[in-house]
């Protein structure tokens, strides 16, 4: 009997490492020693985000034994932010690391695949939405007519407001310059008496000094802090407890391919990029939170003090932000689709945040 258990045991364990292997080195081999390079560029300007990113671009040619290698860059070290989608478009970069908000000029639907006030509010809703009720294949389906593979979402964290005034209340935002993505986020907040501007990450903290805007969202504490916003301002607001972000309260990146890079993968790197994607989300949102709770000590320490808008508020904003999606929403048809997806899943049992009377006035024309 002992033999018996012993021999399984062994059986068992050998069977797992061979599994355990398995799943760490894919079976792609390379093409006689050739690897395709891909040069990725992020829109994180430094911190956290920008280490997080280039380790893992670092740890992709080992993982494909040689095959695919990406190369990392930086926010603006070869185009400009906002210069990316032409960039993969036209083959200067192979692939981008976006806020895929910043496409909303572009491509309306971009809108809705990355959180939007008083939408969707927590990173699983969102995983639920793309790879539960068809949100990644939608996304894909809207890329490709502009020539390029949106591989996934990549998961960021809530953003949040630093402000050289206390902003108590949304009135507190009437008459500031504002910097915000873009979008319905901007038009939200134009709606409430902001005077807002678009500008890339890089280019905050200057006009922060300068005085060109006195209010500024980005992302999380980790990174603002590692950019130097608490030194030029002196406040954050958040929404009430436990709504840390009332306007983009999941930030969601991508990795987008141009299609011919894409088309050049075998279908086994294709299938291993795709899994790689949707395991670096997971990996990328964690460290920035870690990294955030150790900001939120920093910003303690050097005097910036954390301000909330009330649950009155909240109703302010919300009657402002559904009139703000229908608009988006209408603007073409798959936009429409998109957003009737997310819809019926916020007015669902799952989470009811939208009840038939705050959208008994609207309707989409697609």
């Amino acid at each position: 009997m002992t033999e018996k258990k012993l021999n399984r045991r062994k059986l068992l364990t050998g069977t797992a490492a061979a599994g355990a292997a398995a799943f760490a080195a894919p079976a792609i081999a390379t093409a006689a020693g050739h690897t395709t390079t891909w040069k990725v560029q992020t829109s994180w300007p430094g911190g956290i985000g920008l280490n997080i990113f280039k380790e893992w671009c670092g740890s992709i040619k080992e993982k494909t034994g040689g095959e695919l290698e990406f190369i990392p860059f930086g926010a603006k070290d070869v185009v400009g932010d906002f210069q990316l989608f032409d960039a993969v478009k036209n083959g200067v970069l192979q692939a981008m690391n976006p806020f895929t908000l910043y496409w909303a000029g572009r491509i309306p639907a971009a809108v809705f695949l990355s959180s939007y006030p008083l939408g969707l509010r927590n990173p699983h809703e969102w995983d639920v939405f793309f790879y539960g009720l068809g949100g990644l294949e939608m996304a894909r389906e809207v890329f490709a007519k502009q020539g390029m593979y949106y591989v996934g979402p990549i998961h960021h964290g809530p953003n949040i407001i630093h402000s050289k005034v206390p902003i108590r209340s949304i009135d507190d935002f009437r008459g500031r310059k504002m910097r915000l993505p873009g979008g319905m986020v901007a038009e939200v907040f134009q709606a409430i008496g902001a005077k807002t501007t678009l500008l890339p990450g890089s280019e905050i903290f200057p006009a922060l000094e300068k005085g060109t805007i006195d209010v500024a969202d980005y992302v999380g504490p980790a990174i603002n802090h590692a950019l130097g916003f608490g030194q030029v301002t002196d406040y954050i607001s958040m929404g009430p407890p436990g709504f840390m972000s009332v306007y983009q309260p999941v930030d969601l990146m991508d990795l987008t391919v141009g299609m011919d890079t894409w088309q050049k993968l075998s279908p086994a790197m294709k299938q291993f990029v795709e899994m790689e994607v949707k395991s670096y989300s997971i990996e990328h949102h964690a460290k920035i939170q870690k990294a955030d709770q150790e900001a939120w000590k920093k910003f303690e320490e050097e005097g910036t003090e954390v301000t909330r808008l009330s649950q009155d508020d909240i109703e302010a904003l919300t009657e402002v932000a559904v009139e703000r999606w229908f608009a988006w929403a209408n603007k073409d048809a798959d936009a429409a689709r998109i957003f009737k997806v997310q819809l019926d899943y916020m007015m669902s049992g799952s989470l009811g945040y939208v009840t038939p009377e705050m959208v008994e006035n609207y309707s989409l024309k697609y």
